[in-house]
């Protein structure tokens, strides 16, 4: 299913098939409780720790199952992906391990330990510049065109959903019903492909996304159904400064979604601190957007059983240690 068309749909089976590929390959990665998380917000909570899966992000799911997906004469071309940052990482991984060159385009102020890291996997690395105006996309396509490539982004893609779907799979599994899941939200591949599997295998769970206030194109969104935009929105959460939801996110998240709620970036380092203090869990800003949006109790969660997606822990340490002083 490589068809990233507006008509394209992702289905639960989908999620099944990429479980299948994923299987030996990807983490499954633990499930922590916290006592202490739990008085706080009044539930019983279960962080699904996405911060522990290859490369370090949930991203690794989707992108090794879009690459994985790819015919044998797509795979000799090789892909090109944009990227802030995980999704850069988790194609140059994949692609090493499948044996598919990657170019990825980054912008010139990623985090450079993300910079860093995508040239380790060993893919080749296109940097722009997101303040002079330039679209990420209009690079990557014009490097995917030049190169002969397929291009595979960030959230957009069938494929990509349906990997990134397999994480509230697991989670699913392995604690069983949920009155709620919480998941972070930037272009909603993860928010989407989690919430296809939550109407699948716990239909009478809530599925809320949460976003950075200062980016809440997604929330705007998800009230007036009708695609919002937002230009390089100022946050922490450096993982969720997509502009919008995409053509076939979009349409996923009216179906399956219940609801979208932002949180401050005091609210998310909050949680942070909170999660690396106490649950000694490396959590990078993006990844803690769910735990935070649990914590600012805009939603009412009290004795419930919640689900949290903790989606990565790619940090810059230093730029940790100045938001922690």
């Amino acid at each position: 299913m490589n068809d990233a068309s507006p008509a394209a749909d992702v289905t639960y089976a989908d999620v099944e098939a990429a479980a299948r590929r994923l299987e030996g390959v990807a983490h499954r990665t633990p499930v922590a409780t916290s006592r202490q998380f739990d008085e706080l917000a009044g539930c019983r909570a279960f962080f699904k720790c996405e911060n522990l899966q290859r490369m370090g992000a949930f991203k690794f799911r989707g992108a090794y199952n879009a690459l994985a997906s790819l015919d044998a004469a797509a795979k000799a071309r090789g892909v090109v992906a944009f990227s802030s940052g995980n999704h850069a990482q988790a194609v140059a991984l994949a692609g090493r391990l499948l044996g598919i060159a990657a170019t990825i385009v980054m912008p010139a102020d990623a985090p450079a330990v993300k910079v860093a890291a995508t040239r380790g996997y060993g893919a080749e690395v296109v940097l722009y510049d997101r303040a002079a105006g330039e679209s990420r996309e209009a690079v990557a396509e014009r490097v995917a065109r030049d190169k002969g490539a397929t291009l595979i982004p960030p959230f957009d893609h069938p494929d990509v959903i349906a990997g990134q779907g397999t994480a509230a799979m697991e989670l699913f599994e392995d604690v069983g019903e949920l009155d709620f899941l919480f998941v972070c939200t930037g272009g909603a591949g993860l928010l989407s492909g989690c919430a296809v599997a939550a109407s699948a295998l716990a239909p009478k769970c809530r599925v809320v996304g949460v976003e950075p206030a200062a980016g809440d194109d997604a929330a705007r969104s998800f009230r007036t159904r009708t695609l919002q935009r937002v230009d390089n929105p100022v946050t922490i959460a450096d993982g969720a400064r997509t502009q919008s939801l995409g053509a076939i996110t979009f349409p996923l998240v009216l179906r399956h979604v219940h609801d979208i709620i932002t949180v401050s970036d005091e609210e998310i380092v909050a949680a942070m601190r909170f999660l690396w203090e106490r649950m000694k869990l490396v959590v990078e800003p993006t990844g803690a957007l769910a735990a935070a949006g649990v914590l600012s109790g805009r939603v009412q969660v009290r004795d419930a059983r919640v689900g949290i997606i903790l989606s990565g822990g790619n940090v810059d340490l230093k730029a940790i240690a100045s938001l922690f002083a």
